[in-house]
């Protein structure tokens, strides 16, 4: 007899489908889902052509297949407080002395951090950030910050703070926050004009960026109701019944 209704290897995927999870926008649901299958950024790894992935055994003279397993890097926590462009921790090993008879050695790359001032149009200040070189790159192949945070899915954002600053760039956008050069309404419109592109309801916008455990909150917020006190409901029956008990009385003068 099984010990569980359902395998356990199913119960991730099942409990977006019960309770309170059930009850999430059906956006942030689907949202949620495309993440999981989306596959994580190649980064640190290249698929090889065909024809590399065979090599001949000088001994044994017949063909071989080499491996070709893509390279799963590590996100720690300071990768999710900057933008390190979907670059994280790999480990692997390394031979001492570079010697190939000598014994392998754990070793793990990090990639090189670097701390820049990004200026961002549509929140008009400048954000001090840790990137990588590559996220440099990405920023200017996007022709600018808002562009790259806007355009850069979560996949291959992978940091929160980029979800973060993707949700309050939506929400002004989606609002045309008049306090966006206060000062020079042609400004602020030319800007809000510039992203319109990126424009999605705000809420949309709202929910973007969150995660499980934010957005339950969120939603365990909106269904929270306020207790209603006695007294009012008291009043409330009381109130009713003197209605009632008028109508009653007036029924029966007219039929007098």
């Amino acid at each position: 007899m099984p010990l569980h209704k359902v395998p356990p290897r199913l119960w991730e995927a099942l409990r977006l489908e019960r309770g309170i999870y059930a009850r999430l926008p059906a956006h942030y649901l689907r949202a949620l889902r495309e993440e999981a299958a989306a596959p994580a950024p190649a980064v640190h790894w290249r698929r090889r052509p065909a024809a590399l992935l065979r090599t001949r055994d000088p001994l044994a003279g017949h063909w071989r297949r080499r491996q070709d397993v893509p390279i799963e890097p590590y996100f720690p926590p300071e990768s999710q407080e900057g933008l390190w462009g979907g670059e994280g921790w790999v480990s692997g090993y390394r031979y001492a002395n570079n010697d190939k008879l000598a014994p392998r050695l754990k070793k793990i790359w990090k990639p090189q951090l670097f701390t820049r001032e990004l200026y961002s149009e549509i929140l008009d200040r400048k954000l001090t950030i840790t990137v990588t070189m590559r996220t440099l790159d990405q920023v200017d192949a996007a022709c600018g910050f808002d562009f790259y945070i806007l355009k850069t899915p979560k996949s291959e954002l992978c940091s929160k703070l980029g979800m973060d600053l993707k949700r309050i760039m939506l929400l002004r956008l989606a609002r045309r926050d008049p306090a966006l050069h206060p000062d020079d309404p042609a400004k602020r419109e030319a800007i809000y004009d510039k992203y319109k592109e990126f424009v999605i309801p705000e809420e949309e916008a709202e929910w973007v960026g969150l995660s499980l455990e934010e957005a339950v909150e969120k939603q365990r917020l909106l269904e929270k109701k306020d207790p209603i006190p006695l007294f009012k409901i008291y009043v409330e029956e009381l109130v009713q019944q003197l209605q009632e008990q008028k109508l009653s009385e007036s029924a029966e003068g007219q039929k007098t």
